[in-house]
């Protein structure tokens, strides 16, 4: 693993934040969209906005937030392995948030965006655009 000196990496965690909120905004937008006007079961409505989310990620980290340049096939690659995790891991947490647990969709998407984003910065700060 290569050296990263401090600055460099709270810039790029700010970056990784920056890009994330407009990533959010999207993926809030669908799930919000399909489970309140299209009466979507809130599972699968997050998981669509995930989907989504993490297409304006990886364009955005790509060039912004970690700026890669490695080809597509590869980064994009090791992206869409990523976000398949983080669309696991959305799909896992809302379903127990709100089958298991009985809580708000809203809020059980606020907790599980807090734990993904964690696991989505270290992993493509450390496999994905490297």
């Amino acid at each position: 693993m290569r050296s990263i000196a401090m600055p460099q990496l709270l810039r790029q965690f700010s970056s990784f934040t920056g890009v994330g909120l407009v990533a959010t905004s999207v993926h809030y937008s669908i799930l919000i969209g399909l489970v309140e006007l299209a009466h979507a079961a809130a599972p699968p409505a997050a998981l669509a906005g995930s989907i989504a989310g993490a297409i304006v990620s990886y364009a955005l980290n790509r060039r912004h937030t970690f700026r890669s340049h490695l080809p597509h096939r590869r980064a994009g690659g090791r992206f869409a392995l990523v976000a398949v995790g983080a669309a696991a891991l959305t799909y896992l947490f809302m379903t127990l948030f709100v089958k298991v647990a009985g809580a708000p969709y809203l809020p059980a998407q606020v907790a599980t965006t807090g734990i993904v984003v964690l696991w989505t910065f270290l992993a493509h700060r450390l496999w994905t655009f490297v």
